[in-house]
């Protein structure tokens, strides 16, 4: 995902571990970005414009966000979005997203490219990773940083692929499925809660509403079996989350989700791996794989139907 010479999706600095700080809300408006930091640097959380700013970079990185990702993305811990600056200037990113009292997802590490290797990431990292506290900190690392994570830490759990290309139109749907509706809400929270380790009812209010996505759920007697969100990206569209309780309830949902592209539009979905049915499902519709990171964990993760992930909402937020 990234380019020879870059700053890797999410690299860990090798003293990095399981932190122990502050719970969520209790950011202060500048924090320490020690002692090895460069005169003139500060980390703070984030504005919403300035995380425009930073999804703008993730774009020219060809991490391809979604349109609507930074509006969606910033309420679910406003805290948590961090951001550098150099005599004011804004040079770095990281997000430590707070989900529950027991689990946080890194990602957004990101520094300019016109102020690389000069310790920046590293001074971000530090100062905003204690916002997790003593969670269980997940994230998504590219392949070449693998070994950097294990050392501080992070243990690897499985590889997500992405998968790209446009879909094969399907003949009648497997099952039937229809599109989100307010009503509907809470039985999707409460579904996506057996598949997410975490609560974020909230999150899904912005996530299946925000301009531009497109929500269907699978409804089997009378309650949600499985519901998918597809959305614009700077490169195409993106689909995910994808979460089923069969794989003839994922196929419908992604099919009907697709049914609103156009004839030269592509989809990116980015599955889990031991998931060989979410695979199947992929392939099936002419999806090839496009890259790969690998989902890691500093500790224990909440409990989740692993089985019923077909894809991922997103590598940046979990």
């Amino acid at each position: 995902m990234t380019s020879p010479g870059e700053i890797p999706r999410q690299p860990v600095p090798t003293e990095a571990a399981a932190p122990s700080g502050p719970a969520p809300g209790t950011a202060t408006a500048t924090l320490t970005a020690g002692p090895d930091a460069p005169a003139g640097f500060t980390v703070r959380p984030a504005t919403l414009d300035e995380w425009r700013e930073v999804a703008a970079w993730a774009a020219a990185e060809s991490w391809n966000p979604g349109r609507a990702d930074v509006d969606c993305f910033h309420p679910t811990d406003p805290d948590g979005f961090f951001v550098g600056h150099l005599d004011g200037q804004l040079v770095s990113s990281v997000s430590v997203v707070n989900y529950s009292a027991a689990y946080a997802f890194l990602g957004y590490y990101l520094v300019h490219p016109d102020f690389r290797g000069r310790g920046l990431g590293l001074a971000t990292w530090r100062a905003a990773v204690a916002h997790a506290g003593d969670r269980t900190i997940g994230l998504d690392a590219v392949p070449a940083q693998e070994a950097t994570y294990r050392r501080s830490g992070f243990t690897t759990a499985y590889r997500t692929t992405r998968y790209r290309g446009r879909p094969v139109r399907p003949g009648t749907p497997a099952v039937p499925v229809v599109p989100v509706t307010a009503d509907r809400l809470d039985e999707i929270a409460d579904f996506d809660r057996q598949c997410f380790p975490a609560e974020r009812r909230a999150f899904l209010e912005r996530w299946l509403t925000a301009a531009g996505h497109h929500a269907y759920a699978q409804i089997r007697d009378g309650r949600v079996a499985g519901y998918g969100v597809l959305r614009p990206a700077q490169d195409g569209y993106r689909l995910g989350p994808l979460f089923a309780d069969t794989s003839r309830g994922a196929e419908a949902v992604f099919d009907a989700l697709t049914s609103h592209l156009g004839p030269e539009d592509e989809v990116h979905i980015d599955i889990p791996d031991p998931h060989h049915s979410a695979r199947s499902l992929a392939l099936s519709r002419g999806l090839e794989p496009d890259s790969h990171t690998m989902r890691m964990y500093t500790g224990p993760v909440p409990p989740a139907r692993a089985e019923h992930g077909y894809a991922v909402t997103s590598l940046e937020l979990g």
